[in-house]
């Protein structure tokens, strides 16, 4: 893309971008070599442990989409920068969130390349000629100034009333018009959208060499004095690196060119535009190809490591935790000091201007969920047509993809722009943009698995009574609800949490670097020779800073869940349960969407017996709370654990399913034995740990009675509603190990009981145990559940 003497860009100038851009890269490689290293040490530790990188949840995963599914498709208006004409268009917008204009409808349809394709990270979407020449002129630095004359033409003449435009820092600035308002509604927020995902779909990514990367960044700024979150961040590697690149060259570059322009104001800003497109190709052309160059070099050193990482890491955790010991011993007095005068007496302050708009459009997307599942059933309680009826729940499907519908949600958490404005002059360089458009991709996420797990909850019933199908929608509907509720929770508190250190963390670095960091270089001594190049000071360092603010936040963030701000739900509480006696399918596991690397967890349920009648009731176990009918009170628990119980008789099968929550971290010390005149009263059927197996096995049969009397005695009293807090407010315990026992007697009857555990709990990350749980508890008890049933099974 170079340019000739007599363009923009002559020789001289490619020269000079080139050489620019390959001096940044050469500054850059030591950087991400290192941090390869460190990354892929800790990408060999996970495998070897078996983290789980996943989070455990209430609602069902929704399983990525196609890749080329199209998301949006229509015809418009294109200004064609090439010839400076509007063209006719048909633009295509596939799940890469990407845009691609093609000259015509069928050409697209015959698989032409389009005519226009644009990337639109870092952009920002507007609807208004003024708002565009604002923010146009904002980055036009034009040395001449600007006349009353001028300021009334337009930069781009407008043929129709209704224009999008997509300006982009870098690249080429688009322009779209519409001949109605709600063409231009929908197009704008479907590429409000692309724009979002364009910037931080590549940080979703959890690979080692995507941390690798994102950790050189930001070494590398610190390096220059730059602290906190870059307003850069946004897009892939190379346009990442490349933005970093252009940042440095454009101070020099409008010295350069700007002077020489001449010809009318807005003839000058396009050709400063044309300018810096024409160097970006160039910096994003020489970027690919030094990174490409880059990584390879990097896999090759990581073979190399390989085999001693995997051999030696037990000795490099020790290593590493001998040497956070020494650094921690000098940082945190300092660091303990600057957290205690500058950011504990704000983090409630910031905690509160943070949960207003996040829950709001957290509560939004909930709205909206309830809004279309009642349409749903008003039309079919008008139709009774269940073909219809999978139609409409087909097109639910498509909800968390209709720009227009969930722009109302996002619209939400935009207010943090204005909320956190002050923000930028206590805690420095802080970019917001970032928190708000990651919040609003876990909220299309949310969506995304409300309206799957509907769909997967209803599936079954479509083929029911049409009576009962109206019943079946709404119980569906209150099951999901009550779990985006809990997941909500936790997303919002992972938000909040990442939030308050990305804003206060950079203040503490900048605080201690002129004191703390200079000391580092000695702590080079305390790393074994063999494990220099996978264990670094600066990355520990780090992490100590980054341990003593999480702490101080995720007190805050605790205080508010006590509190019940925003309908936080502490993670010591219990998910809510109604009955769904007539909804007995339609079972959705605690933390369904994830499985372990080594084993999934049992799915498998032991079915009553359809040769007789068949009654089936739920039994709703809680600990420490009684719920009322009121949802808002209702909390979830980030552990639960569903054991399920079936007991086929000759003449009538019944099932009951428990539900017990809220286990306790020490596993080693719990018991489930329970006694007969606990089960009898109602009382916690789990708490004296000195009795032993054998008791347990004995008395089993009487206990499973005396549980089938109490579940006919409910049955018998017409009611569907779920028995709840049967048990006193007392902990109920699980041990791991007792899961299941056969009981036989008589000659004609049977008694089984199958039992099922399902435990969800969030990720496994050290830094959010606190607020998360630990996903490795439900590891440990599938793993002793799968123990337990074996030797049952011998016996």
């Amino acid at each position: 893309m170079g340019g000739s003497a007599s363009g923009p860009l002559d020789d001289s100038k490619c020269a000079y971008i080139r050489g620019k851009t390959e001096a940044i890269i050469k500054n850059f490689s030591p950087h991400y070599k290192r941090q390869y290293a460190v990354a892929f040490c800790k990408h060999v530790q996970d495998e070897l442990e078996q983290h789980r990188n996943s989070q455990s949840q209430f609602l069902k995963t929704r399983p990525k989409s196609e890749a080329g599914t199209v998301l949006y498709e229509t015809e418009l208006l294109h200004f064609a920068e090439d010839v400076k004409k509007w063209k006719d268009r048909y633009v295509v917008i596939k799940n890469d969130y990407t845009v691609d204009c093609f000259e015509t409808k069928e050409a697209y349809q015959k698989g032409l390349s389009p005519k226009h394709h644009t990337v639109p990270a870092g952009g920002k979407v507007l609807t208004l000629e003024e708002d565009y020449n604002l923010l146009s002129d904002k980055h036009f630095p034009d040395p001449v100034g600007l006349s009353e004359k001028e300021t009334a033409q337009a930069f781009v003449q407008l043929p129709r009333e209704f224009p999008v435009y997509l300006w982009q820092p870098f690249a080429r600035h688009s322009y779209y018009c519409f001949q109605e308002p709600e063409a231009q509604r929908q197009f704008s927020a479907v590429l409000s959208d692309c724009v979002r995902h364009s910037n931080y779909d590549f940080l979703k990514q959890t690979t080692y060499e995507v941390e690798a990367f994102l950790e050189a960044i930001q070494f590398f700024r610190q390096e220059k004095g730059h602290y906190g979150t870059w307003e850069m961040i946004t897009g892939s590697e190379k346009e990442i690196l490349s933005n970093l690149v252009m940042e440095e060259l454009l101070p020099n570059l409008q010295t350069m060119i700007l002077p020489k322009m001449k010809g009318k104001r807005n003839d000058r800003k396009r050709a400063w535009f044309g300018f810096v497109e024409e160097a970006y190709g160039l910096v994003q052309q020489q970027v690919a190809e030094g990174l490409s160059t880059l990584k390879e070099e990097c896999r090759d050193f990581a073979k190399t490591l390989e085999g001693t990482i995997r051999s030696d890491m037990d000795q490099i955790l020790n290593s590493k935790n001998f040497l956070a010991g020494k650094i921690k011993a000098t940082v945190s007095e300092p660091a303990q000091k600057c957290c205690a005068e500058n950011i504990q007496p704000f983090l409630t302050s910031i905690l509160e201007e943070l949960m207003g708009p996040v829950s709001s459009g957290f509560t939004e997307v909930r709205s909206l969920f309830d809004k279309e599942v009642n349409e749903i059933i008003q039309n079919f309680q008008k139709t009774n047509d269940i073909t219809k009826l999978k139609e409409d729940v087909d097109q639910l499907m498509s909800l968390p993809f209709n720009s227009v519908k969930m722009e109302p949600s996002y619209l939400k958490v935009n207010l943090l722009q204005e909320l956190l404005h002050d923000l930028k002059s206590r805690f420095k360089v802080y970019h917001i943009d970032f928190v708000v458009q990651k919040t609003q991709n876990f909220m299309q996420e949310l969506m995304e698995n409300a309206v799957y797990t509907f769909e997967q909850l209803f599936s079954p019933s479509c083929q029911a009574d049409p009576v009962k199908v109206t019943t079946t929608l709404e119980k569906v509907k209150q099951r999901v609800l009550k779990q985006y509720d809990y997941d909500s929770s936790t997303v919002r508190k992972k938000i909040f949490q990442e939030a308050l250190v990305q804003i206060t963390l950079p203040t503490m670095q900048k605080t201690l670097a002129s004191t703390c960091k200079p000391e580092l270089q000695k702590y080079e001594q305390f790393i074994f020779a063999d494990y220099t190049s996978v264990i670094q000071v600066e990355n520990v360092y780090e992490e100590i800073l980054y341990q003593i603010l999480l702490e101080e936040t995720l007190k805050v963030i605790k205080e508010a869940a006590v509190l019940k701000k925003h309908n936080l739900f502490e993670d010591n509480l219990n998910l809510p349960c109604e009955s769904v006696s007539s909804l007995t399918d339609l079972k959705t596991p605690s933390g369904s969407a994830q499985t372990t690397p080594a084993k999934k967890p049992s799915t498998t349920r032991m079915e009553a017996s359809d040769t007789e009648t068949q009654s089936e009731e739920t039994l709703i176990v809680t600990e420490k709370i009684l719920w009322d009918k009121d949802h808002e009170d209702r909390k979830p628990s980030d552990k639960e654990v569903v054991i399920s119980v079936n007991m086929d008789g000759s003449q009538a099968s019944k099932s009951e399913e428990v539900v017990i929550t809220d286990i306790s971290e020490k596993w080693e010390s719990l018991s489930t034995t329970p006694t007969k005149q606990e089960f009898a009263e109602g009382n916690t059927p789990l708490e004296n740990e000195s009795m032993v197996k054998a008791d347990s096995v004995g008395d089993t049969k009487k206990k499973l009675t005396t549980r089938e009397e109490a579940v006919e005695e409910e049955v018998a009293s017409g009611t569907e509603n779920t028995l709840r807090d049967v048990s006193p407010e007392k902990e109920l315990k699980v041990h791991e190990g007792s899961v299941e026992e056969k009981v036989t007697s008589g000659k004609e009857s049977k008694v089984q009981e199958d039992v099922e555990i399902e435990l969800t709990s969030p990720p496994n990350k050290t830094a959010e145990t606190e607020i998360l749980g630990s996903a490795e508890m439900k590891i440990e008890i599938e793993k002793g559940v799968t123990e337990e049933l074996s030797q049952s099974e011998m016996k």
